[in-house]
């Protein structure tokens, strides 16, 4: 159960699915990136659309990737996706609900707060749990950066989004 939840928390998108389903959702990828630029974009969405006979608004194209924080690329593709399929929560509600504990919106709050807060409310976590996520925060002078922990969580390490 604890191994369930911390890997729901991980981020790693790549766990979200079977070897044999990721290969799939790169093949339609790979489909939908028309111009073979490794992006999906409004150019592509807008010849994918025209190839099943409707012609999209420029305004639509825009609403349809506004998903995608940043480019779309294919770790964000799946994430969309593992996000669809396994309900979990899009990056500007996981990022919405730190802000909640940071009203001047600075992106950092206090290590010691997080930790309070992650023992004793909601799905509280373990000691052990909480030793899973500092591995992986990015705290320095005691804060914790929550907008790096955001992209690291939904988007996976920032050197994977280059490929």
């Amino acid at each position: 159960m604890a191994e369930d939840k911390m890997a729901r928390k991980s981020g790693n998108v790549l766990g979200m699915f079977p070897q044999a389903q990721i290969q799939e959702f790169k093949e339609a990828f790979g489909m939908m990136d028309v111009n073979r630029d490794g992006f999906i974009d409004d150019s592509d969405l807008k010849a994918i659309h025209n190839d099943l006979g409707r012609n999209p608004s420029d305004k639509e194209l825009k609403e349809m990737l506004k998903e995608c924080p940043g480019q779309l690329n294919f770790t964000a593709f799946l994430t969309l996706f593992g996000e669809k399929m396994h309900g979990t929560d899009s990056e500007s509600t996981f990022r919405q609900a730190f802000e909640q504990f940071d009203p001047e919106k600075k992106g950092k709050l206090a290590e010691e707060y997080v930790k309070d807060l992650l023992l004793n409310v909601g799905d509280q976590f373990k000691e052990e749990e909480i030793r899973q996520v500092w591995k992986e925060a990015k705290i320095s002078g005691g804060q914790f950066d929550y907008e790096a922990f955001v992209t690291l969580v939904k988007r996976g390490p920032q050197d994977d989004m280059a490929q």
